[in-house]
């Protein structure tokens, strides 16, 4: 057995590390040579390393940890839970308390007739389920052709085989036999970028009305689905104008298209609602939930189903499932973190307090020389990064290659904020407060000048040119 604890030397933990882990989205040789930074402790918004530095995350980790580090409720529960069943699986006309209570609790949060949990351990598992399921879906309804899925350049669903192919990352798509068949893609809806001379207005009505004209160039008669995130978070913090979701609405209803809200990031106070699609006013036939649900604290996620949709599902014996469906501890987990955000007000002190006030301060950050715009909603924001605010030009170097830069002067600020190509994005645990708002914004400012003051130096303060 490894003898290895908080105490061990980092460089003694990132030679094992190197030597036998593999990490995700991650090139292995030059972490081996850099060396993986070594978390070992954390408490509300704040983490330690092996270095025994304190690092503000303003990640909350993979934009989950939505009631903080630290607390001990989480693990009171999946403690009790462990000791009164620590395992039983849902399949053979099974079920357990935990599973149950959970089911009931998100129908009474979800909107409208939102009244039926499918469970998965993971987003990406619920969006290979919801594939699955839209197909089956019109499959019993006599329309086994309603195979295609739209979903949007840039999108991200999860990164397994289905839900890979789901997102629209061409990055993902270039290695692994990716995409599947059935699965077509629609432009986003980043003005920023892709704008032009065009109003964010028009620009919303465009780029919503790329999905009417990919039905129609499919066949309505075809297309079982459209899947898109209330705001895109790992493609950036893309929040679209806001025109475009009211004009989506309009034609998902128009030709009978399923909506999927992928709510894995927005969902549970995230966007200063319990749900991305009450802060964008959507109406979705199928709901994607996982990271918040728990806070990251167990894995688990799953599909949550209208009326409608389930209705049909379960007039047939629906053969999909997994091993950790509907988990005892992780729902247990799951059903005490709700309970933390609805008793201490989490989602309303987001939507109310801490989230117009973090909108005021990161809004401010557009005052700097490299920041264009800063877009936000509740807790989750990014910052376009350019050299020319006017034009909204981008670099000329490769994409990503200042987000890096700037990437890496967040962390030796002791601040995680992460970079997509060259934009800078946040997403910090919910609890955060005014005074840890504040900090989080000096050590931007901070790392924005330093990271202005080395693109300089090394040349990269230049446009690139127009088309």
């Amino acid at each position: 057995m490894p003898n290895l604890s908080t105490n061990t030397p980092t460089a003694e933990l990132q030679a094992v590390d190197a030597a036998h882990h593999m990490h995700p989205f991650t090139h292995g040789a030059g972490l081996a040579d850099k060396g993986a930074r070594i978390i070992t402790r954390a408490d509300g918004v704040w983490l330690n390393d092996s270095d025994g530095n304190r690092i503000l995350d303003a990640m909350a980790g993979l934009w989950c940890v939505n009631v903080g580090y630290g607390r001990h409720e989480l693990a009171e529960a999946a403690a009790r839970q462990m000791r009164e069943l620590p395992y039983y699986n849902t399949f053979f006309q099974t079920s357990h308390v935990p599973a149950i209570a959970l089911a009931e609790r998100l129908a009474e949060l979800a909107p409208g007739d939102l009244n039926h949990v499918f469970y998965a351990s993971s987003g990406s598992e619920a969006n290979d389920t919801n594939l699955r399921l839209v197909r089956t879906y019109w499959a019993e309804k006599g329309q086994p052709q309603k195979q295609w899925v739209i979903s949007r350049w840039n999108a991200y669903h999860g990164s397994s085989v289905g839900s890979g192919s789901l997102g629209g990352m061409k990055g993902m798509h270039a290695q692994g036999g990716m995409p599947i068949p059935g699965i077509a893609y629609i432009d986003q809806p980043n003005w920023w970028a892709e704008g032009g001379d065009m109003t964010p207005e028009d620009f919303g009505l465009e780029r919503a009305r790329q999905l009417e004209a990919k039905i129609l160039e499919l066949g309505p008669e075809n297309v079982a689905a459209f899947i898109a995130e209330p705001v895109q978070g790992a493609g950036g913090v893309i929040v679209p104008p806001e025109t475009y979701w009211p004009e989506i609405q309009r034609i998902v209803d128009q030709y009978g298209i399923l909506l999927i809200a992928d709510e894995v990031i927005c969902g549970f106070g995230r966007t200063g609602n319990w749900f991305g699609c009450q802060t964008m006013g959507i109406r979705p036939d199928i709901m994607t939930i996982a990271k918040g649900l728990s806070s990251g604290y167990q894995p688990i996620g799953g599909s949550i189903l209208s009326d409608a949709v389930a209705e049909v599902i379960s007039g047939c014996e629906f053969n999909h499932g997994y091993t950790y469906s509907g988990h005892p501890v992780a729902c247990a987990v799951a059903l005490e973190n709700l309970r933390i955000l609805q008793d201490e007000g989490i989602v309303e002190r987001v939507r109310d307090e801490t989230g117009p006030y973090l909108k005021e301060k990161f809004e401010g950050l557009t005052e700097h020389p490299l920041v264009g715009e800063a877009k936000i909603v509740g807790m989750m924001g990014s910052l376009a990064l350019t050299p020319d605010k006017a034009s909204r030009s981008a670099f000329a170097s490769e994409a990503g290659t200042v987000g890096y830069v700037c990437r890496e002067r967040c962390f030796a600020n002791n601040l995680i904020m992460r970079h997509v190509g060259d934009r800078m994005i946040i997403s910090p645990p919910l609890v955060i407060s005014r005074e840890e708002i504040d900090d989080l914004i000096n050590r931007a400012w901070r790392s924005l000048d330093e990271a202005h003051v080395l693109l300089k130096e090394q040349g990269l303060m230049q446009a690139a040119v127009s088309n």
